[in-house]
């Protein structure tokens, strides 16, 4: 595996940290991958290590280069911090992956995204709102609806309301119990989905609260839940129908 990290600022806050995996005579029908950009959570006041590396690993070990952007962050105090910085991070991030997929080995028709949190309601941005969209997306306990800007570092839009027939397949989970970022946050976006004829799919755990992660005793927020770990696996297959 080859681990570099390229910085999107001078002072080295924004950054998109490569995992890219070795080729081999055994299996060439590996040498072009799909990936997996990763956008942790963290309320846009900082990227959660739970919902980085530990998330990259996850896909590599199904064969994807994993690709952790770690974006522009801020607090309500910084009077100078919107959503439209860590937005601009995204669609470089994308625009990087495709511009390079040639010579990472990746296949530029076949890149996903996932986001927790905070990172979903900017994953779900680059699905909507962004003119450069990744191919599928993966919404975990996303932030959605602009309501839940008062717990955030800013302002955001409500997602939903710009999901269009263009938006990517969507592969969503939530846990029923999430005290934080009500399940209607999900909800609403599967919706939007259904209207417009994007194809998802979604899941509700029953527990699993906030910020569950890969909800592994070493990786999770507290609340170790074996039924709500399932998500890695489930996300795992419908990409597979997806990127046939």
């Amino acid at each position: 595996m080859k681990i570099f990290t390229e910085y999107f600022n001078e002072d080295k806050t924004v950054s998109l940290t490569a995992y890219l995996l070795d080729n081999s005579r055994e299996m060439p029908n590996m040498n072009v991958r799909p990936a997996m950009l990763v956008i942790p959570g963290g309320a846009y006041v900082g990227c959660s290590d739970r919902e980085a590396e530990p998330i990259a690993m996850l896909y590599a070990l199904e064969g994807y280069h994993t690709f952790v952007l770690r974006y522009s962050v801020g607090r309500r105090d910084e009077g100078d911090y919107s959503f439209e910085q860590p937005f601009a991070d995204g669609e470089r991030a994308v625009k990087y992956i495709r511009d390079n997929a040639a010579e990472f080995g990746v296949d530029p028709n076949k890149i996903a995204a996932i986001g927790f949190s905070a990172g979903g309601h900017l994953c779900s941005a680059l699905g909507t709102i962004s003119k450069n969209k990744p191919n599928a997306l993966v919404l975990a306990y996303p932030c959605i609806l602009s309501e839940i800007g008062n717990v955030l570092a800013c302002d955001v839009p409500s997602t939903n309301e710009y999901v269009t027939a263009d938006t990517p397949p969507s592969f969503i989970f939530h846990a029923n119990d999430d005290a934080l970022v009500p399940i209607k946050h999900s909800l609403a976006f599967a919706s939007a989905c259904a209207e417009n004829g994007v194809e998802f799919e979604m899941h509700v755990y029953r527990n699993g609260g906030h910020g569950f992660s890969l909800s592994t005793p070493n990786v999770c927020n507290g609340r170790y839940d074996p039924v709500s770990s399932e998500w890695g696996q489930q996300s795992i297959k419908w990409l597979r129908k997806i990127f046939a």
